[in-house]
């Protein structure tokens, strides 16, 4: 998964639905960690402003 950083309002709606903790926010960013990630979707499915993209 991929965070597009000039959409990302930085709200962290998609941190509370990660099963893996592959994301990270900060005060300035959030950024996925595909390390972690198990590409489940479910960040993708709630972000409210579409802000991620499949891919890293």
């Amino acid at each position: 998964m991929k965070i597009i950083k000039n959409l990302c309002d930085i709200c962290g709606t998609c941190v509370a639905v990660c099963p893996a903790d592959a994301i990270i926010v900060s005060e300035f960013e959030v950024v996925i960690n595909n390390q972690k990630c198990t590409n489940c979707s479910n960040c993708l499915k709630v972000c409210p402003i579409k802000a991620i993209k499949e891919g890293e």
